[in-house]
């Protein structure tokens, strides 16, 4: 087992690493909108088949459908397609970059709707910085690649915006659900207005641009960099410390753009780079772990 934790936390970093250039090259052949359904459809399969027999399916209390409902609208509808949609107009590695201000969003939404997480000053001095990065980096997309890449880094930290607050709502909700079916009716509700609107928007399915690359990109974002991913993630909560995890959220960026590079054929100014290094700083300091000063603001 000594060696078991360490290769699924590698594997997280690996994939996680990845899926940024998968949903790029994806692109090319299937539309947005069409990609993200289809891609969480066939990961509820596998997160039900596997869960099947060995937990429990649905929700204790009928109230937590309403909580599920919003938290997977705002995860997998909003946050996803606006990722996917920004990736047809800026590069996977900055895509990764702009989605890891995740935590400076969910540090905000956890001052107000956690209370035993409070602001602290070091962690707002990590927002400041990171987005002072992200500015750098929109900055630069509208300067040099046009009004479209700029709306599409915007999209991506608005994404990044909604799945930071469903991920605070759910912990403020304490579910009695397994992380991976709670993950399952998440993507339930949150591709399912997707599917009507892929239908409206992209087309019968049936009639895409399905190449080999195609195929391959979706069953991989699927099954390894959605249902394994969420299955590694949870087994490993209770293995490793909450900072051992969150590591996994400065490794990736930089590995994403490191893929983009070799296998993508991305390139990235200056700008872009200090703007990336900005934005892990700040992240950085955010996870880091600091003496326990006094709260910046106190609740009364």
């Amino acid at each position: 087992m000594g060696w078991a934790v360490p290769l699924a936390w590698l594997t997280l970093c690996i994939v996680w690493s990845s899926t940024w250039l998968a949903i790029k090259v994806g692109l090319r052949d299937l539309p947005p909108i069409s990609f993200v359904a289809i891609r969480f459809l066939i990961a509820i399969a596998v997160l039900v088949a596997v869960s099947t027999g060995r937990t429990r399916l649905l929700p204790q209390r009928h109230n937590d459908y309403s909580v599920l409902a919003i938290t997977g609208i705002l995860m997998f509808a909003v946050n996803y397609t606006l990722l996917f949609w920004a990736e047809l107009h800026v590069s996977s590695g900055l895509a990764a970059v702009l989605q890891a201000t995740i935590p400076i969003f969910g540090m905000v939404f956890a001052h107000w709707m956690l209370p035993d997480e409070p602001l602290r000053f070091q962690k707002l001095a990590g927002a400041i910085i990171a987005l002072g990065g992200v500015t750098v980096i929109c900055g630069r997309l509208l300067g040099f690649n046009g009004p479209l890449a700029f709306w599409g880094g915007v999209a991506v930290v608005v994404g990044a915006a909604s799945a930071a607050f469903a991920n605070v709502l759910v912990k403020a909700r304490s579910m009695q659900l397994a992380p991976a079916m709670l993950a399952a009716w998440q993507m339930i509700f949150g591709i399912a207005p997707l599917l009507l609107l892929g239908f409206v928007i992209d087309g019968n399915p049936t009639r895409f641009h399905w190449t080999a690359t195609s195929v391959f990109c979706l069953l991989y974002l699927a099954v390894i960099g959605s249902a394994l991913t969420f299955l590694l993630l949870y087994w490993l909560l209770p293995r490793l410390t909450v900072a051992q995890l969150q590591s996994i959220s400065l490794i990736t960026p930089p590995g994403a753009v490191m893929l983009g590079w070799l296998l993508g054929g991305e390139t990235f100014p200056l700008s872009s780079l200090v703007g990336t290094a900005l934005v892990l700083v700040g992240v950085w300091m955010i996870f880091r772990k600091a003496p326990a000063p006094e709260p910046l603001i106190q609740e009364g």
